[in-house]
């Protein structure tokens, strides 16, 4: 037996490569809606959709502005199990302390993406 007996050289691998038929299907997308009130200020807006959502101060404005202008804004378009996540910290992130008449946390809707 000579030294390089104990090696196994491996056939290279093939590459796989999918089926024309075989597709991945896309995922449906929701739109995350926040629902504009008398109850919470501008910068508790501006507050959630940088700390939550990770929106720069100059989107965050624009948002809130269209929010305050319209009745309602989409914040975030994702999947099902992210925008309902997102939904649930919007929930959970409480009341607007800056204003005395605010009682519980933002409105927030799911909404399909057409």
């Amino acid at each position: 037996m000579s030294d390089h007996d104990w090696l196994e050289v491996s056939p290279p691998h093939e590459e796989k490569r999918a089926s024309p038929n075989c597709r991945r299907e896309r995922q449906s997308r929701y739109h995350v809606m926040l629902w504009n009130d008398d109850h919470h200020s501008n910068e508790y807006v501006i507050e959630i959709l940088q700390q939550l959502f990770g929106h720069s101060a100059e989107k965050s404005l624009r948002l809130a502005k269209e929010l305050d202008t319209c009745g309602r804004t989409t914040v975030l378009t994702t999947t099902m199990e992210h925008a309902e996540l997102k939904q649930e910290q919007i929930h959970a992130y409480g009341v607007d302390a800056r204003t005395s008449q605010c009682k519980a946390s933002m409105s927030c809707t799911i909404e399909p993406e057409d």
